[in-house]
């Protein structure tokens, strides 16, 4: 094979076209050293054959690069962060709880409801809630303390041989429980001991059950509260339960808007009948707050 000459390679190279074929092994002797270094790349051997050179097109110059931001090394590779699970769906203490119904607000219905669905002391399970009973619009609301094991029975407050003279007191003033007295207990579920017996109420039971007390008293309108014994005169003025009664009886006292007169309980006048005189100007005092008739 001819080789190329050092005018062909010098032009080929001016040119931009390296050469088409490559140097056999040739003795020493024969290679021409100034061809020898003008080969810049080496044809295979099964090279297509030589075709007229032809001239490169110019080089075009890349655009240079667009400036790009920085992008700290935490961040991660994609131009908006990935969306985040949210399990609160899937997680019940997650979700807020239900707001509590406002007693302020309801009618004697959604009132009954609320004291039968009421779980904010511990009464536990077989609780037996009394509700207020006597006409829905009265001149007096009469509070007792707690309910009796026979209330609990009959599901009435102030029953049996109390609630016979507490009617009898009423008489006497000129009013009655079939017309113008609401009664209701302070605490609407009976308290009992670890033994099943009758116990004091908890602070925490009365403050429970005092909002539907104070939500009877604006639904029936009464314009007199009487009070019967410790536990409810205490719970309504908001004195300890042990302090004595004797501290509240004797003059007026308010709840809200509403003047409030205590006296001891019927159950306790049963007891010491001695007391009945007490009782007796407690009511005369609480019948002259109102209208008469």
């Amino acid at each position: 094979m001819k080789n190329t000459s050092q005018r062909d390679a010098l032009f080929l190279a001016e040119m931009g076209v390296g050469p088409l074929w490559q140097l056999r092994d040739v003795p020493q002797s024969e290679a021409d050293p100034v061809a020898e270094a003008a080969v810049v790349e080496a044809a295979p051997e099964t090279a297509a054959p030589a075709v007229a050179p032809v001239a490169a097109p110019a080089p075009v110059p890349e655009p240079a690069p667009a400036a790009r931001a920085h992008t700290p090394l935490s961040a991660p590779p994609y131009r908006n962060p990935p969306p985040v699970a949210d399990d609160s769906a899937w997680d019940d203490s997650a979700a807020p709880e239900p707001a509590a119904p406002d007693v302020a607000t309801m009618d004697w219905t959604g009132l009954r409801q609320a004291i039968a669905a009421c779980t904010d002391c511990a009464c536990g399970a077989g609780r037996k809630p009394v509700y207020g009973a006597g006409p829905r619009q009265a001149r007096w609301l009469i509070v007792a303390g707690t309910p009796s094991a026979l209330d609990e029975e009959a599901g009435q407050p102030l029953t049996g041989d109390a609630g016979k003279l507490l009617d009898n007191m009423l008489h006497a003033v000129g009013l009655s429980r079939d017309r113008d007295v609401h009664v209701t207990p302070l605490v609407k579920c009976r308290p009992l001991n670890a033994k099943g017996g009758d116990r004091a109420p908890t602070p925490g039971e009365i403050a429970a059950c005092r909002p539907f007390v104070e939500r009877e008293l604006a639904l029936t309108g009464a314009t007199t509260v009487l009070s019967l014994g410790q536990v409810a005169t205490n719970g309504l003025l908001g004195r300890a339960v042990q302090e004595p009664l004797a501290g509240a009886r004797c003059e007026v006292h308010r709840l809200g808007e509403v003047p409030l007169v205590a006296t001891l309980h019927p159950g306790e006048l049963l007891l010491r009948g001695e007391n009945k005189a007490q009782a007796w100007a407690d009511l005369c005092r609480a019948r002259s707050l109102g209208p008469r008739g």
